[in-house]
């Protein structure tokens, strides 16, 4: 009888990697679709450009290491962490901004530590955060949300924007950033940061028209988009609650003292709830079975940690999200919250 050993991720259910990670991507389908409806079409345009790209890259690395070619290319994990990369880049950055990331995450951060299951640390943020630091003017360039955009941006259009800098027209990334009353947007969390050091206070800033009900304008529906779609991942056992609970339980907390101590100077919880990238990190990214923490307790320490990372860098801090930040410093934890959190063998005294 052979005894198999084999490397993470592990499930309890009878379910192949291939079959996790594809649910994973099926889950993630309603927030790109709501992140498209509200940013446009390059949106998809980076979604598919960055999976094919990490599937050529995963193909031409497994074929330099010697390795059998099609299961590698069947267990979706290079797909997934293409869809993951595309979701987090701005619609319009340039192809070759997407290119490099997908290549850093699938042959840097992913078969430089040996391949799926041997990696420390999500190659998708490992690559995001490697793009914010080099290239962090074509990161932070997001467009307004459609219905504030004074120039409507056709699928060739972003495309074109996409390929060559500029649309069929002639505009400029920069000048599709401007909104219908002539003011260059930012993403919510960027404005709110940056007014905040002006002297604004909250009740003022939020009431710009890039702030939407309880966030940002289709950046709260895009949260809520994800959040259903962790919910589907929740009720089909493709993920446990621990992370996500730790995670967004952590940033409620901290948002919330934060917001009773200095309410002209903090944004509410439910701000920091569906603002950015909180609930793609929390169902999407920080709940990666190889990277994350093993154990029940760790679980909820390490989604913890995240939220409370995120909140911190994004009250302190120099970047107005910060998820991937938080979740590379929670994975160089991991080893030691699943040291302290293991479970007691049976039997053990």
């Amino acid at each position: 009888m052979a005894f198999n050993i084999a490397s993470s991720p592990h499930a309890h259910s009878r379910r192949s990697t291939s079959s996790l990670m594809r649910t994973v991507i099926l889950c993630s389908l309603l927030g790109v679709a709501t992140q498209w409806y509200f940013f446009g079409w390059g949106v998809l345009i980076q979604v598919v450009l960055a999976g094919s790209c990490a599937v050529a890259a995963e193909a031409l690395i497994v074929k330099l290491r010697n390795r059998p070619l099609t299961p590698y290319l069947r267990d979706n994990s290079a797909l997934l962490t293409g869809v993951l990369l595309g979701i987090s880049i701005p619609p319009l950055a340039p192809w070759w901004i997407t290119v490099i990331g997908v290549v850093f995450a699938i042959i840097i951060a992913k078969h430089l530590y040996g391949g799926l299951g041997q990696n420390l640390f999500n190659p998708a943020m490992v690559a995001y955060v490697v793009l914010l630091i080099s290239f962090p003017l074509q990161m932070t360039t997001w467009l307004p949300p459609v219905s504030l955009s004074a120039e409507p941006v056709s699928f060739m259009d972003s495309l074109s924007a996409i390929m060559t800098g500029f649309t069929q027209d002639g505009f400029s990334v920069h000048q599709l950033r401007v909104s219908v009353d002539g003011v260059t947007m930012a993403t919510p969390l960027d404005t709110l940061k940056t007014s905040l050091t002006t002297g604004h206070t909250t009740t003022e800033i939020l009431s710009g028209p890039v702030f939407g009900t309880i966030a940002g304008v289709g950046w709260e529906w895009v949260n809520i988009a994800f959040l259903v779609g962790g919910v589907i991942m929740l009720k089909m056992r493709v993920i446990q609650w621990h992370i996500p609970a730790g995670m967004l339980g952590m940033l409620f907390l901290m948002s919330t003292l934060g917001f009773l101590i200095s309410p002209d100077n903090s944004a509410s919880p439910l701000f920091h709830l569906f603002s950015g990238a909180t609930m793609l990190g929390a169902f999407f990214i920080a709940t990666d079975p190889v990277s994350a923490s093993t154990t029940v307790k760790g679980r909820l320490i390490f989604g913890a940690l995240i939220g409370l990372l995120v909140f911190l860098i994004r009250t302190f801090g120099g970047f107005p999200d910060g998820v991937a930040f938080s979740v590379l410093l929670a994975n160089m934890c991991v080893p030691l919250i699943d040291y302290y959190t293991r479970p007691r063998t049976y039997g053990h005294q």
